[in-house]
């Protein structure tokens, strides 16, 4: 190997194991270094260089009783300036989850698709009313397969960049009912189509059921979708049909803001 290909090699490596660090703090808020270096799975020694790089930049910070350490808000801070192109979206979409909110007292959420993964990201929320209620923090990523957001999603972009997204899903089983193979979802994706909002019964989560509706571009394609959340106990089947009408009326809502005219 070259000086220069091995340069590359130990660059990419580098990153790597930065991002493993910082995913590792995302996920579990606080930790120590024993426990960071566990799950990003690097040394010790390593890891510690990471942390003190990252705390003089201002990423991250040690509590002094402790000593574990945590990420700071400079790094929501980046996430903020990267949503600040979609303004307008997340304009257009409160509107329709303000509403959807005061209609159900539910969770409602806002998510966008990943375009390098086969996952929906949450980038906007209304908690709900209720004391037990779901709780999807925002910049949380779920599969596509398992979700009602990722079904609407998925359902009105092209055939070519449907079957491109199949093709790599791993259709990893998260709930009781999670769909796990191809033909189950091409299905549901269809009748997703057909009715205009995607629906998810335990398949991401236990005593979980949400209903999602697209929130489409001027060419019809879905760049955002809304989804309302039930704890299954507090999902009344006599107002699904009220529940679903709410939905589209969001959907259309926001839609027509967005140029969509179908």
């Amino acid at each position: 190997m070259s000086d220069a290909s091995r340069n590359k090699s130990d660059n990419v490596a580098a990153v790597l194991k930065v991002f493993s660090v910082l995913e590792t703090l995302a996920e579990e808020g606080r930790s120590s270094l024993g426990d960071i270096a566990q799950r990003a799975m690097t040394s010790k020694a390593t890891t510690h260089r990471l942390l003190q790089t990252m705390v003089d930049l201002g990423y991250a910070e040690q509590e002094e009783e402790t000593e574990k350490y945590r990420l700071t808000l400079k790094l929501f801070g980046l996430g903020a300036r990267t949503l600040r192109g979609q303004t307008h979206l997340l304009q257009v979409a409160d509107r329709a989850m303000g509403m959807l909110s005061r209609e159900t007292g539910e969770s409602i959420n806002l998510g966008v698709m990943d375009e390098r993964e086969q996952r929906v990201a949450y980038i906007h929320k209304y908690d709900s009313a209720y004391s037990l209620s779901m709780n999807s923090p925002l910049g949380k990523r779920n599969p596509l397969h398992s979700t009602s957001l990722g079904k609407a999603l998925l359902a009105y972009r092209d055939e070519t960049e449907i079957a491109d997204r199949l093709s790599k899903m791993t259709f990893e089983k998260l709930a009781p009912k999670t769909i796990t193979d191809v033909e189950t979802l091409r299905e549901q994706l269809i009748r997703v189509r057909e009715d205009g909002y995607s629906e998810e019964l335990e398949e991401s989560e236990v005593g979980v059921r949400c209903m999602a509706v697209p929130i489409r571009d001027h060419l019809g394609k879905s760049i955002a979708a809304i989804s309302i959340s039930f704890p299954l106990f507090r999902f009344d089947p006599a107002r699904k049909s009220t529940y679903v009408r709410i939905l589209l009326e969001a959907g259309q809502m926001a839609s027509k803001s967005l140029g969509f005219s179908g």
